[in-house]
């Protein structure tokens, strides 16, 4: 049964506290980006944590191990429960993350391919595969694939095996919740929850894949 991930983009402090203690009750966690942290500072962990959910920080960290970890540490202490990061700086790259992630009883995620149309571009001829392959030695709890191309996610998923799928770009970007619900572990939405004229009707709709995925 897939979990609903709340794509929390907006970068009005109150209003995204509003939003996310109104489709709380919908949701399995919230994912939390540049937008907001940049606009509410990393302390924005704390007054979600009212929510009661877990908080995954979507900062696709992309350096070297030692700012790797730096940024990581920082994230964890400031109140999240996973972390995402990019895979094509390298295994060392990723380790960094997951190292941070295991220090503070946290998760880390991996990229393996973005859910925007662009996201073809260079996640292709088997660099998505071996991105999977490497966040599978490098311990990470599991990756980021395409809701917007499911036959991507299928192929991903044979990399991966057991480990967790999070699927982003249902909604305003194309992916269809339903056609990709049996594949994944976590489904992401956004725009399609905080944008509607009443977020919390919208996050219950799409909660439906919350009852009807994995069999």
């Amino acid at each position: 049964m897939p979990e609903l991930i709340l794509a929390l983009d907006v970068t009005e402090k109150e209003r995204a506290l509003e939003i996310a203690h109104a489709c709380a009750p919908h949701l399995d966690a919230i994912k939390v980006g540049y937008p907001l942290v940049l606009s509410a500072g990393l302390s924005i962990a704390g007054d979600l944590k009212k929510a009661s959910l877990p908080l995954i920080a979507d900062f696709k960290v992309a350096d070297i191990p030692n700012t790797n970890q730096l940024i990581c540490d920082q994230v964890f202490a400031a109140g999240f429960s996973a972390i995402i990061c990019h895979g094509f700086p390298g295994m060392d790259s990723v380790k960094a993350c997951v190292a941070s992630a295991r220090a503070h009883k946290g998760q880390c995620y991996v990229v393996a391919e973005m859910s925007h149309p662009g996201g073809k571009e260079f996640f292709s001829q088997g660099t998505a595969e071996q991105i999977a392959a490497n966040a599978v030695i490098a311990g990470a709890d599991g990756i980021i694939a395409p809701a917007t191309r499911p036959d991507r996610v299928q192929a991903l998923r044979g990399f991966v095996g057991h480990k967790k799928i999070l699927s982003p770009g249902i909604g305003a970007q194309g992916g269809d919740a339903d056609a990709v619900a049996a594949l994944v572990d976590g489904i992401i939405v956004g725009r399609s929850i905080y944008e509607a004229p009443d977020p919390a009707a919208a996050a219950q709709t799409y909660a439906r894949v919350r009852r009807a995925g994995k069999q």
